[in-house]
């Protein structure tokens, strides 16, 4: 078009003539119309192959419209090697540095888990309908070492799922892992584009397993769950790769917990542990005997993980050249499937450990954040120093036990802050906790989780961010928006934008309705440029015809969606026990109402932003209908149409 476009206007400058001005006008416009629905329908088709897959979505995007030049890496097998020997060296100096340390550790003795009542022998057999379910709900993501593409698997299931079926049952009855499935090829990735590409360091090993081979993993790990959940083996505050369980309802309750003791008179110490390499560093033989006696593996089981951990190898790869091949000797592997799930199996003691001083803490894989409350008198704190001797000795025995089984805790990185209202805080005496010879002294903000802790909660570090980041989301999208169709800039902007507004924002509960304003004008400016609409049109109608909930509306959902959880649901049991149901000591009508009992506080500030006093509150408030037992899809439902009803109910 573009071609024949040249050729109209050579003949209409060369003739004059009106009919040829006509027809190479007619033309351009055409021509116009067809390139604005050719880069519609690219963008379409990225947006289609990315579909749930938010950080890759945004890499693309964001290539679209700023094209940068990736970091140029030799690709010669010389260099494969070098990240190869690199990896390997940092992960053997660590376990040598613990190795040592062994001699002069005093013996640490944890105490043993209660006899399992039913051990697992063996895995039940899958079934083909299992399979093909679980191949169906994997990413259509390809590794190298796969013989042909995951798509042409999944296009093709119904005929090569019966041979993945008798391949898995096989490995399942022999206790065997083939050796081709525990193969890794590792891709360097430079951690941030500012550092420098020639210092092996700035690089991290991210490795891809065969797509049949988290097909087994998935298989197993569905029947290993199982027996967890029936012999009640997970660590109750271990928030981690657990069903019902997430970020938020892990910060949920420790927000809660530090709410309540400020309002009950005291701050609190919150301190976020860090762990240096911790997947890589694990030992076999302790977590085989962890498997063993802890969680009750045995016979055919157990021979499975141990084939699964032994003789597992790994290369670098680097555009077509390929490092020598590594045997692995310990860690689990990262990107399986297994993998974050052993870790967590291999954490367990370290709950029996916290909980023995008294401190509470809560664990999301290998973050690890303990809080104890914290006397805000000074005399207080001089004459009885329980508390901070207390976490103090309790640190140095996780750093122990960590030793013990080959965890390098960096207490360099551990960050510490003292959370509690102004007057405590400045109260206070303290300004830095030592251990193993480390200071470290108090932050005034940490990001615990992806959300910014500061010390009186109020979140303005954190929704600060979070606006930041999702404007600049915002321009990109606004960029793209005339190439883009309405379906696909709506998934765009609920990647980008809807997704950071909604995540954890149940502990925005009860902050001050300036904060919560400046998210609306967040989503205001999306509904926007969804709509393709002036800068200062009235927004209500528009958020009206998205049926999008407004911020506040959307914060009630949540508390409320979690609520719903604890009362008729699977949610965490740390988060039930908040909520104490309405009793009463004669029959009434609402003896049957689900209604729960807020709890008293001393300051609206503080104690009514808690979950177990706002949750109760909001709860109560609904109608009837919705705090029945429903499931928890009606319930989505119906909370959704009436907040959105009562939020623009003029």
């Amino acid at each position: 078009m573009k071609t024949a476009g040249r050729a109209l206007e050579r003949r209409y400058k060369a003739t004059k003539l009106t009919v040829h001005k006509q027809a190479y006008r007619e033309h351009q416009r055409a021509y116009s119309k067809s390139l604005k629905e050719a880069q519609s329908k690219f963008y379409s088709n990225i947006i289609k192959e990315n579909t749930g897959n938010s950080k890759q979505l945004f890499s693309t995007i964001n290539h679209l419209l700023k094209p940068q030049t990736a970091p140029h890496i030799e690709t010669t097998k010389e260099h494969c090697n070098n990240f190869m020997a690199f990896f390997s060296s940092k992960i053997d100096s660590i376990r040598a540095i613990l190795s040592g340390c062994l001699s002069t550790l005093p013996i640490l003795t944890v105490d043993p888990q209660s006899a399992i009542s039913q051990p697992l022998h063996c895995f039940p057999e899958v079934s083909q309908q299992e399979v093909e379910d679980i191949i169906r709900k994997m990413k259509p993501s390809t590794c190298a070492l796969d013989p042909f593409p995951t798509a042409l698997v999944k296009t093709n299931i119904s005929y090569i799922s019966p041979l993945i079926t008798t391949v898995i049952n096989y490995s399942i009855q022999a206790g065997h892992v083939p050796p081709a499935l525990k193969t890794a090829m590792i891709r360097p990735i430079l951690k941030k584009p500012s550092l420098d590409p020639e210092i092996l360091a700035n690089y991290r090993p991210i490795s891809n397993l065969p797509f049949l081979s988290k097909v087994l993993e998935k298989a197993v790990s569905a029947r290993q769950q199982d027996h967890l959940k029936q012999n009640n083996l997970f660590e109750r505050f271990q928030s981690g790769f657990r069903s019902a369980h997430s970020t938020e309802t892990a910060l949920m309750r420790v927000t809660n917990d530090l709410l309540m003791t400020a309002d009950a008179g005291s701050p609190s110490l919150l301190i976020l542990l860090d762990l240096s390499a911790a997947f890589d560093t694990v030992d076999h033989c302790i977590l085989l005997n962890r498997l063993h006696h802890t969680i009750g593996l045995t016979d055919t089981a157990l021979d499975w993980f141990h084939s699964y951990l032994t003789d597992r190898t790994e290369y670098v790869s680097i555009g077509g050249a390929r490092s020598g091949t590594h045997t692995v000797t310990c860690g689990v592997p990262q990107g399986s499937v297994m993998g974050p799930t052993l870790f967590t199996l291999y954490m367990l003691p370290l709950g029996q450990i916290i909980s023995r001083f008294g401190v509470s803490f809560h664990c999301y894989a290998d973050d690890t954040q303990l809080y104890i409350k914290m006397d805000s008198s000074p005399s207080a704190t001089l004459l009885s120093p329980s508390p901070f001797s207390t976490i103090t000795t309790c640190l140095e025995e996780i750093k122990v036990w960590m030793k013990h089984n080959f965890l390098q805790l960096n207490s360099s990185k551990t960050e510490v802050i003292l959370v509690g209202t102004p007057h405590q805080i400045q109260s206070s005496s303290i300004t830095s906790i030592t251990f193993s010879g480390q200071v470290t002294p108090l932050s005034t903000s940490v990001t615990n989780l992806g959300v910014i802790f500061d010390p009186h909660l109020t979140f303005e570090a954190h929704i600060k961010r979070l606006c930041k980041n999702s404007f600049h989301h915002l321009r990109n999208i606004a960029k793209l928006r005339p190439s883009l169709s309405f379906p696909d800039a709506e998934k765009l902007i609920h990647a980008f934008v809807s997704s950071r507004l909604d995540y954890c924002n149940a502990l925005l509960i009860g902050t001050p309705s300036k904060s919560i304003q400046r998210l609306q004008y967040v989503q205001n400016s999306a509904a926007r440029i969804l709509m393709r609409v002036r800068k200062y049109e009235h927004i209500t109608p528009i958020l009206h015809s998205l049926h999008w909930l407004p911020i506040s509306a959307r914060i009630d959902y949540k508390v409320s969606l979690l609520t719903h959880q604890c009362v008729h649901g699977n949610a965490p049991s740390y988060l039930k026990e908040l909520l104490t149901p309405q009793t009463s000591s004669r029959p009434l009508r609402s003896t049957n109402s689900h209604r729960l009992q807020p709890p008293r506080t001393k300051f609206r500030t503080l104690g009514d932003r808690a979950f177990c006093s706002a949750a109760p509150r909001l709860w109560n408030s609904l109608p009837e209908y919705l705090r029945a037992p429903q499931t928890v899809e009606c319930f989505k439902k119906g909370l959704k149409t009436f907040l959105f009803s009562r939020a623009y109910d003029h």
